[in-house]
């Protein structure tokens, strides 16, 4: 079925702080607004997957308001009130909430999809096809589904999906009932979860009506309806920004999925065949670099001797690093900032960031 048969809105949730790109993401320009491969910016291909499935006056981007310039740059075809700033990062349920409301007011009751800025999706037919096959069950059944992708590996770095009974199988693609959501295991855990053939990993990507997104925030979340309903109806007035800003800082912060989805009643499962990476952190961009005949990854001019298994990043390709001796480091050069770090500890970076930003302050 075609997305022209189908109501839809596209939601691209775009205030991450990608902290764990630094030092070439910052807070100023994080990961998401960078050209780290395929010549445009994480933002700009999630727009490009979407561009021919529904108009751009059905595009939504909600992000932090200190972006909102930023995705205007990235993406000028968007009608300027369909970038969204929220005034201070409240995960992504409050993201949801607001983006649930604005469509209501604005389209109706419409299917949402809600797609991240920071991921890396291949080939786009298949994704496209996915997308409507779940948007096509969502216009007409109250449910909620979600996306769970086929493991290839043990991934610790990722939550997981236990599928239930399939519930429909559309050219393909199969629908399931959803058992649950599994926050992010050890390898042990992984690997039992790959073998038993029922758990995916979880791709934070959802569709589903707005009536039917907002009965569940109604429930389980009232406290962010009844603060930003009113904000909302201010939309496009003069003191809209304050009452967003006022509502904001009465919100808890919490993710859709935890907020909402883990219990939720209605949930189905979309098997995702496609290939999915939510390029979350400096090793994930390793199979997309050069690799000489030691192993090394490497952006830039790199001399290497007797060193192997090292993965080298130059915001500047013209910039050159020489390594001698080492192995299994990460080196990253951005501006006047230097990282290097041992593979095994990459994911320390977000404490570093941490440390650094109150340094700052």
């Amino acid at each position: 079925m075609s997305s022209r048969q189908i109501d839809i809105v596209v939601v691209i949730m775009a205030g991450g702080a990608g902290t764990r790109f630094w030092p070439l993401s910052t807070e100023s320009r994080p990961k998401q607004f960078l050209n780290l491969f395929g010549g445009r910016s994480l933002l700009q291909q999630s727009y490009d997957r979407v561009a021919n499935m529904v108009p751009d006056e059905r595009i939504l981007v909600l992000t932090n308001q200190s972006l909102v310039p930023l995705v205007r740059e990235q993406l000028p075809q968007l009608p300027g009130s369909n970038v969204i700033g929220e005034p201070q990062r409240r995960d992504t349920a409050a993201a949801v909430a607001l983006a649930a409301l604005v469509c209501r007011r604005r389209y109706g009751n419409p299917v949402m999809v809600v797609l991240t800025a920071d991921h890396l999706i291949k080939p786009v037919e298949l994704f496209r096809k996915t997308i409507l096959s779940a948007a096509n069950a969502a216009a007409w059944e109250a449910v909620l589904y979600t996306f769970g992708v086929v493991p290839t590996y043990p991934a610790t770095c990722y939550g997981y999906l236990e599928s239930g009974d399939k519930v429909a199988d559309d050219d393909g693609l199969g629908h399931f009932d959803l058992v649950r959501f599994v926050e992010k295991p050890d390898t042990p855990t992984a690997r039992g979860y790959i073998e038993t053939g029922r758990y995916y990993w979880n791709s934070g990507m959802f569709v589903w009506s707005v009536e039917t997104i907002l009965e569940e925030l109604k429930r389980q979340l009232p406290a962010h309806l009844a603060h930003l309903a009113p904000a909302v109806e201010r939309e496009g007035n003069s003191g809209w920004e304050q009452e967003l800003a006022e509502a904001f800082r009465n919100l808890e912060a919490t993710s859709i999925d935890f907020g909402v989805m883990e219990g939720a009643g209605h949930i189905r499962m979309l098997a995702a065949t496609f290939y999915w990476n939510d390029v979350g952190g400096w090793l994930a961009l390793e199979e997309f670099m050069k690799k000489d005949g030691s192993g090394n990854a490497y952006r830039g001019n790199l001399e290497a001797l007797m060193a192997k298994n090292n993965l080298v990043f130059c915001d500047d390709e013209e910039e050159t690093v020489a390594l001698i001796g080492v192995e299994n480091l990460v080196l990253v050069r951005a501006g006047k900032h230097t990282l290097v770090v041992p593979r095994e500890r990459a994911e320390e970076i977000k404490q570093l960031v941490k440390r650094l930003q109150t340094k700052k302050k």
